[in-house]
């Protein structure tokens, strides 16, 4: 069955929205008719994003906003204002990853990591929440890591884990106000950034995740872009605080193996290299 969502006359605001799943997610609201806000940090990304949404009849607005700086994302926040009203949906999806142990990781680049994962989603809540509208639903983009351990991963599982736990305390503060806040865990996704970093340089189309995969396939951007929407839609009107994995039913292990694998790859090459 084909599920059509309409999100006509609706502001929605994606944060990371330039790139992979994020800018599907844009992609996919805009082509539900909602006015779509895109911010990230790079200018030119911001540019080409909006210049495909628009260039498939999507009326889109770019920011360049570094979610680490929270006077840049309030900015961001007040332009959509200025040029839209308040915000209907609300996307954090700006991330941050390498492989690394932890004993080769630098304090700088576990910060990195915590800095764009964890403090950029708080400064993307904190700065939009008064721009929110009443009903508003606001989505978290984390990760398997945040409650699956994973080798080369410390950094990312301790601030994923921090996202997960940030969106269920905002469900509770934000209910009485009539704002849902919820966070989608994509697993292995084709032809995304995070797949080809993430998987043996051996494996480029992810196999080796895939193994992990009940389904039997990779997940595409408009599975999460979908997810998205229907959280966003009246049908999870009373879903709030929850995160939700899409990942083709591998949440035992999910991106687990593929990322190891990757991590072992990688370790051995250091060490030939050495």
């Amino acid at each position: 069955m084909d599920v059509r969502f309409d999100f006509t006359n609706k502001t929605v605001v994606v944060f990371g929205g330039t790139t992979g799943i994020n800018l599907a997610i844009a992609e996919a609201f805009a082509g539900a008719g909602a006015r779509v806000a895109v911010a990230s940090r790079k200018p030119d990304n911001v540019d080409a994003a909006v210049a495909r949404i628009t260039q498939s009849g999507g009326d889109a607005r770019g920011f360049v906003a570094d979610v680490r700086d929270f006077e840049s994302v309030a900015a961001a926040f007040a332009g959509v204002r200025a040029e839209w009203g308040t915000v209907d949906v609300l996307v954090s999806g700006a991330a941050g990853n390498f492989l690394a142990e932890v004993n080769s990781l630098s304090p700088n680049g576990f910060k990195v990591v915590v800095d764009i994962d964890l403090i950029g989603t708080f400064n993307v809540m904190r700065a939009g929440f008064e721009h929110l509208a009443s009903g508003a639903s606001v989505l978290n983009i984390t990760a398997p890591q945040a409650t699956i351990p994973m080798r080369y991963q410390a950094h990312v599982c301790a601030a994923k884990a921090g996202v997960d736990q940030l969106t269920r305390v905002l469900a509770l503060e934000w209910g009485s106000r009539n704002i849902r806040v919820n966070a989608i865990a994509p697993g292995p996704i084709s032809g995304t950034e995070g797949l080809e970093r993430l998987t043996p340089t051996d494996d480029p189309g992810g196999d080796t995740a895939m193994m992990s995969v009940p389904l039997g396939r990779l997940g595409t951007k408009q599975d999460i872009a979908s997810l998205a929407m229907f959280l966003s839609s009246s049908a999870a009107s009373y879903i709030s605080g929850a995160v939700i994995p899409c990942d083709g039913g591998g949440a035992i292990d999910s991106v687990k193996s593929g990322i190891e694998e990757a991590g072992r790859s990688l370790a051995a090459a250091s060490k030939a290299d050495s």
